[in-house]
């Protein structure tokens, strides 16, 4: 049954409403925090502001979202292998999942490097003179850049032996506590697992956890209410440390990267929809809240409760929403690979480095195997980026590192698009297995997406 939760009154128009209120918060953080990055400060009385102040908005709304999240996921999928039952059809959809997952992630790294290759963004670029330019910029972003990679190092470790041993928590409780949400699905599919083969005997803790479902996602509708002060919050942090003039000597890689990421959705991610007779165009609309509030963050992990629900509601069953939704956040980020081609071409383009076929195809096999597992947070996709380029030799050191430093002024507007292609290549794969495996109701949903 599709999660239902009592209505909170008339509808507000579309002006009044959330993704309205979202999109105010975010231009009024654009213009103060370019009023920062011009001025440096702002005076009240005894008090000085400055624009990374604002940043603990942003900060606070992920936390509470993060508060949620590890519950919620164990509860999904935990809950959906138990309502199947029938532990070979919790099987045959996690492959199905699993193929479609590699085979998307593959098309969207193939999809980055032809457009980087056509569109060339990296010629003619002085890397030495880009970064001396916006060296100020460049400082901040690394010190930031370098502490968020170090916590990554931490949850996933630094090689794939490291990473697959992070992933069993040191406690049951510990996956809880961790960070690393690929612990989170490790013991949610065992307790699902061990509870569907109790049959009769685990159908009261299934009910339990349908109840406590229901329960969580009332706490995340309520933390959403505050989600335009987030959105503000981080815009007002980005364009105060950054500027936008900053985004100047490489605007070129960010159009091609935008163009890139809308091109992959239109074509590949439409032919998707097409062939299992739903519209993109439709699905993007229903979940646009969501996506204003993934751009206003640069973070997919802050919509996953309320996506999980909605798809529910659109007639996804509950036991494939609750497998393929919590594994996609980790394993098909669709914006991620496109993101990962596009800026390793570009900084081959930038030293002028010429990949012959065989180099582009190894590079793209690391790539499959270090964009799995990506935390859907802010920065995940440069902490993966430099993960990739430090798994090969064909960058000398000091270049790979001056080409890393290039992408940090624009490291945040990127990943606001990548995160907004990862929550729709996720929501297309969800209804797309549905449909797969008949557990598509179309008399269930609440918005025609045909």
């Amino acid at each position: 049954m599709a999660v239902t939760l009592p209505s909170s009154g008339p509808k507000a128009p579309w002006y009044a409403g959330l993704t309205a209120q979202i999109l105010y918060a975010m231009v009024l953080g654009i213009a103060l925090g370019n009023y920062f990055f011009v001025n440096g400060s702002i005076t009240l009385g005894n008090f000085v502001f400055e624009s990374s102040d604002f940043k603990v908005l942003a900060d606070g709304f992920i936390k509470l979202i993060k508060m949620v999240i590890a519950p919620l996921i164990f509860l999904t999928v935990a809950g959906g292998i138990a309502s199947m039952g029938d532990l070979q059809k919790v099987g045959r959809v996690g492959i199905k999942a699993l193929v479609y997952f590699l085979i998307m992630s593959l098309l969207a790294l193939i999809f980055g490097v032809i457009a980087v290759t056509v569109m060339q963004p990296g010629k003619g670029l002085d890397a030495h003179q880009a970064q001396q330019q916006e060296s100020a910029v460049f400082e901040k972003a690394q010190a930031q850049q370098q502490a968020a990679m170090e916590k990554a190092k931490d949850q996933h470790g630094s090689s794939p032996a490291e990473f697959i041993y992070k992933i069993i928590p040191d406690g049951f409780v510990n996956a809880f506590t961790s960070g690393n949400l690929l612990s989170v699905l490790f013991v949610a599919i065992l307790f699902g697992i061990a509870v569907a083969k109790l049959g009769a005997q685990g159908e009261s803790l299934q009910g339990g956890m349908e109840k406590l479902t229901k329960v969580f996602f009332m706490i995340v509708h309520f933390i959403m209410k505050v989600a335009p002060l987030g959105a503000f919050g981080a815009m007002t942090n980005a364009i105060g440390l950054y500027g936008l003039a900053a985004l100047i000597p490489l605007g070129k890689l960010v159009i091609v990267s935008i163009i890139a990421l809308l091109g992959f959705a239109i074509i590949c991610l439409g032919a998707v929809c097409r062939y299992y007779g739903f519209s993109l165009w439709a699905l993007v609309k229903y979940l646009r809240e969501e996506l204003v509030t993934v751009f206003g963050t640069g973070s997919s992990e802050t919509v996953l409760p309320a996506t999980i629900e909605k798809l529910e509601n659109l007639g996804c069953s509950p036991s494939v929403v609750g497998l393929v939704i919590p594994t996609g956040f980790s394993f098909n980020l669709d914006g991620t690979a496109v993101y990962l081609s596009i800026c390793a071409m570009f900084i081959f383009q930038v030293f002028d480095v010429h990949l012959g076929f065989w180099q582009i195809v190894g590079l793209l096999g690391v790539m499959m195997l270090t964009s799995k597992g990506a935390a859907a947070v802010t920065g995940s996709g440069f902490i993966v980026l430099a993960a990739t380029l430090q798994s090969n030799n064909l960058l000398p050191p000091d270049q790979m590192a001056l080409g890393l430093s290039l992408l940090l002024a624009i490291d945040r507007i990127m990943s606001s698009f990548r995160a907004v292609t990862n929550l729709v290549g996720n929501a297309v794969a969800t209804i797309a297995i549905a449909k797969m495996e008949n557990e598509f109701d179309e008399s269930v949903g609440i918005v025609n997406v045909k």
